[in-house]
């Protein structure tokens, strides 16, 4: 689109200026970031017209390489459609074409003549009007009875979200939101001073055992300023009733609550055994306490501990409250617990009580109060998006407040209660792999799931779940041949959980769940020469194979966790092990051990060990302070023990990885087991790889999941 010098598009309530490198809307800056606008401009100067990736990354990216354009540009079109208030399954104006690239489809006005332009390209100072590759001619567009057509499906859709009692009010729109900070990395969990003039908050995209530091910023427009430089893994963040101090949770030998001063200083020890502390006056605190092994409730107490109470520990030992915030009045308290993963939120009497849920039946990670103690707020996962919700208190029906493509997580809400600020997050997993030849991504599109990838017994395929074509799809299985290159999905249109692979490649059992309900456990060829088959469905996790056609599983019996077995028919369910476990890692290559977490000498972690199935004393191997996860290549050669978590020295955690003697399961192990780092580095032969969570393979090759998250904090205005 060339000549008359007017450097303004119009479409909407828009404007993109791009000699001054801004986007209006009604007249209103917009904040996004350059590269961001700088993909908007290229697609609206060509409305209508499919403008493929290739294009896109020779027009902005120039030499990047191929996967940071790939993870570069999915971020760029999210942070395109936050400032747009779009969204990719029903858009208004950015459409996805798969396997074709993009399409801008609102109407256009204005030249947009770019010849001074302010949104450069990289490496260059002009935004050239010019593309490498012919563009290619737009799709018909659509008539106007298949729009009124989908118009009267959301209609529909908007109606049975009423008569299920879940309301969808006008949300606010992202165009409404402000921009807090500006990081190009991320920042989490943001909680706000008494007097809302502060907001602190994690400068990393982890919200939870984060060797991330602390930081704080001024509202609205200071600086933000890094508080602590603590190494150690923590979580929440919580300021004193005077707004001096900033309370946070250390995990080391247990979990305890450490505070900074807010203006700077070094940390200082404030209560052991202490978790997600708040203040509920100036003496008065609300926490979370280990009671027996990993159990972990809700307790009050002064900071000597005196005026002790219990307030609420969950059913089951192996549950854990990890979040709690007292209403206004010190009446309720809401909360935020796992089993082991996160549960729908809780409300509970502060006199003590099991309580009830409430909010959306979802994974809730965070909750608030409005400071009328009118309004619960929450942080939920539903299929698989992450967003923030509402609910009158004490039995309103669930509102969402906000959506789209990005996840927000983190509540903190204003003293004033005319607005939150939250953590927006566009996030992006791959699986990769590591080999003699260096770190290749194995999966470029859709989005994999944190848990490891498995290999096949020969090393050949690799195993791994992905969500392909957005969040909200199924979390299916997929199968990578490393030979070829090629990738499909193993067993399509089931979404999956946990899974283990049979040594020949037969069979996988894997497990499934609907938020509220127990978790089921199915086993299906991988030939797809049948339907799966359930097997399970009282809340079995973990599933493994054992030698012998039997399965193995973490049983549920009471308020505890058993070693289970049963055959691959369902039948002869029983327990290996009359004593609780805390977690099954994986077998033996010869599936003659087992290794398992069980409580140990921390309140907040345990011991890993692994158990002989045909009887005999089991072998202590490690501590497991972070939720360590031991485990063996697929030939049974190599033993890998993770020994760090992630931090800002080790981004991405250590593993060491031992070689095992010829004829032997395990390697020279100390009797007590491995207690450091140390000592397992003077295991013969032992080497440290920089990556934890991970898939070994043969020899020196593994696969892992690689998370690339960008997230800032936002100020969301709320309706009052």
């Amino acid at each position: 689109m060339g000549g008359n010098g007017d450097p303004r598009l119009r479409f909407g309530n828009y404007e993109l200026d791009s000699r001054s490198g801004k986007l209006l809307c009604d007249g209103q800056p917009v904040k996004i970031q350059p590269q961001p606008l700088r993909v908007l401009a290229v697609l609206a100067e060509h409305p209508g017209e499919i403008v493929s990736r290739e294009q896109l990354r020779e027009r902005i990216w120039g030499d990047a390489t191929f996967v940071e354009f790939d993870q570069g540009l999915n971020y760029c079109i999210r942070q395109v459609r936050v400032a747009l208030g779009d969204h990719a399954l029903q858009p208004a104006y950015i459409e996805t074409l798969p396997k074709q690239g993009y399409r801008f489809i609102a109407p256009i006005t204005g030249n947009g003549d770019t010849g001074d332009s302010a949104l450069p390209a990289v490496g260059d100072e002009s935004l050239d009007q010019s593309f490498a590759a012919p563009i290619t001619p737009p799709l018909p567009k659509k008539p106007r009875w298949k729009i009124l057509g989908a118009a009267i499906i959301v209609l529909a859709l908007a109606a049975v979200g009423i008569l299920f009692g879940v309301r969808r009010p006008a949300l606010p729109q992202p165009a409404a939101y402000t921009q807090i900070t500006s990081f190009t990395d991320a920042a989490a969990w943001p909680t706000l001073s008494p007097d809302g003039r502060m907001v602190a908050f994690y400068r990393g995209g982890r919200t939870m055992f984060t060797a991330d530091q602390i930081y704080v910023k001024m509202l609205p427009d200071g600086e933000p300023v890094q508080l602590t430089h603590d190494p150690r893994q923590k979580y929440n963040l919580a300021f004193s009733p005077d707004g001096s101090r900033i309370a946070y949770t250390v995990m080391e030998n247990g979990w305890h609550t450490y505070t900074v001063a807010a203006l700077g200083g070094d940390s200082k020890l404030f209560l052991p055994n202490a978790a997600g502390l708040s203040w509920l006056d100036q003496h008065h605190l609300l926490f979370s306490e280990f009671k027996t092994g990993v159990h972990l409730g809700i307790v009050t107490a002064r900071e000597d501990r005196s005026e002790y109470r219990e307030i609420y520990f969950p059913a089951e030992e192996r549950m854990m409250a990890h979040y709690s915030y007292p209403s206004p009045d010190r009446k309720w308290v809401l909360l935020a617990e796992m089993n082991p993963q996160w549960q729908p939120c809780r409300l509970i009497p502060f006199s003590g009580g099991p309580g009830r849920t409430v909010g959306p039946v979802g994974a809730c990670t965070s909750t608030a109060w409005s400071p009328d103690g009118n309004w619960m707020y929450f942080g939920v996962a539903v299929d698989g998006k992450h967003h923030l919700w509402r609910q009158h208190f004490p039995d309103g029906q669930p509102e969402q407040i906000t959506s789209g493509s990005t996840e927000e997580d983190g509540l903190a809400i204003a003293p004033d209660g005319r607005f939150l600020i939250t953590s927006m997050s566009t996030k992006q997993n791959a699986v990769w792999i590591h080999d003699s030849s260096g770190d290749r991504a194995l999966s470029t599109e859709g989005y994999a799931d944190s848990t490891p990838p498995r290999f096949s017994t020969d090393g050949k395929h690799v195993y791994y779940l992905l969500r392909h074509d957005s969040p909200e799809s199924p979390n299916e299985l997929w199968r990578a041949d490393l030979e070829s290159g090629g990738s499909e999905i193993a067993i399509p249109g089931v979404s999956m959980r946990e899974y283990d692979i049979s040594d020949d490649e037969k069979d996988v059992i894997f497990t499934t769940q609907t938020t509220g309900q127990p978790t089921q456990l199915w086993l299906a060829p991988l030939d797809r020469s049948a339907p799966p088959r359930r097997i399970g469905a009282t809340g079995e996790v973990q599933p493994h194979f054992e030698r012998d056609g039997q399965v193995l599983f973490r049983l549920a019996d009471g308020n505890a966790f058993y070693l289970g077995k049963m055959g691959r028919d369902g039948s002869g369910r029983a327990k290996i092990l009359p004593s609780p476990i805390l977690d099954i890692f994986g077998v033996s290559r010869d599936r003659r051990f087992v290794l398992m977490g069980v409580p140990g000498a921390t309140p907040s972690g345990g011991e890993s060990v692994a158990l002989p199935l045909e009887g005999g004393q089991a072998r202590v191997l490690s501590l497991c302070e972070f939720g360590c996860r031991p485990m063996w290549s697929p030939d049974g050669r190599h033993f890998y023990l993770p020994v760090a978590p992630p931090s800002q020295k080790n981004p991405a955690g250590k593993t060491l990885v031992i070689p095992v003697p010829s004829g032997e399961t395990f390697p020279p192990w100390p009797v007590s087991g491995v207690r450091s780092e140390v000592e397992a580095l003077d295991i013969p032969g032992a080497q440290v790889i920089p990556q934890t969570n991970i898939g070994p393979g043969l020899g020196s090759t593994y696969a892992y999941v690689k998370l690339t998250v960008h997230a800032n904090l936002f100020r969301v205005p709320l309706r009052q």
